[in-house]
């Protein structure tokens, strides 16, 4: 058992990504077939992203979501995962408690614990109690012979949100987008901010031309919708 670090990396996204934006805006307002634009060569790399820059700018979004990212994502809480799945124009792809048997599980810390020494000592504690009861149930439904997945899938109810998972998850790029307008946002939950930030930085790197601008909200409206209540600061309040 150990605190684990989250770990983000792209397995793959769609290639040729900004010609397929392109040809697939193209085609909304041309007769041409779109099979003979995608094969154009005449037609710069350089064009090409200037025209996905004003589409994306312009709020013609439908485009994007030919394309798509795939992402690997290990070191974060059954607590996390809960609220990405809430994103359902995705998939997901998430380490089963049911067929891995959590024999030593991992766990993640929130900060606001690990940062007073008693909290950590406390937190750290009930892992080793939650572990000991876990393993304690398999071996006492295993003298009624349930074992492996059977035993698995009812035991796994002792297990705390804190525990590590690991999931799969891809996202058209219209839907990363508006993942980061909300997961940005300071008010989202520290991991899926910290998630969201992860993966707008590779985003952002593979894709500018979609990704320059993307973030929380109000990076893009220049206030905050989010009303005086709940406004961080960063931007005015919209009067």
């Amino acid at each position: 058992m150990a605190k684990v670090v989250m770990n983000v990396k792209l397995l793959e996204m769609s290639e040729n990504a900004i010609a397929l934006i392109y040809v697939a805006c193209r085609q909304c307002y041309s007769e041409k077939f779109a099979g003979e634009v995608f094969s154009d060569e005449s037609i710069s790399k350089v064009k090409q992203e200037e025209f996905v820059k004003k589409i994306v700018s312009s709020g013609h979004l439908s485009p994007l979501e030919h394309v798509k990212f795939t992402f690997a994502i290990e070191g974060v809480s059954r607590a996390l995962t809960h609220q990405l799945v809430r994103h359902r124009l995705a998939s997901y792809s998430q380490m089963s408690q049911r067929y891995v048997k959590e024999k030593d599980f991992d766990y993640i810390i929130p900060p606001s614990i690990e940062k007073n020494s008693q909290a950590r000592n406390e937190f750290e504690q009930l892992m080793i109690n939650i572990q000991q009861s876990y393993t304690k149930l398999l071996m006492l439904m295993g003298q009624d012979n349930i074992t492996g997945e059977a035993a698995n899938q009812d035991a796994r109810f002792a297990l705390p949100q804190a525990a590590e998972t690991k999931i799969v998850v891809t996202m058209n790029c219209r839907e990363l987008l508006h993942f980061f307008q909300h997961r940005c946002c300071s008010r989202a939950q520290w991991e899926i901010r910290q998630l969201a930030n992860k993966m707008l930085d590779i985003c952002h790197k593979k894709l500018p031309a979609v990704f320059s601008q993307a973030g929380a909200k109000c990076d893009e409206l220049g206030y905050c919708p989010e009303g005086e209540k709940f406004c961080c600061g960063k931007y005015p309040v919209k009067n």
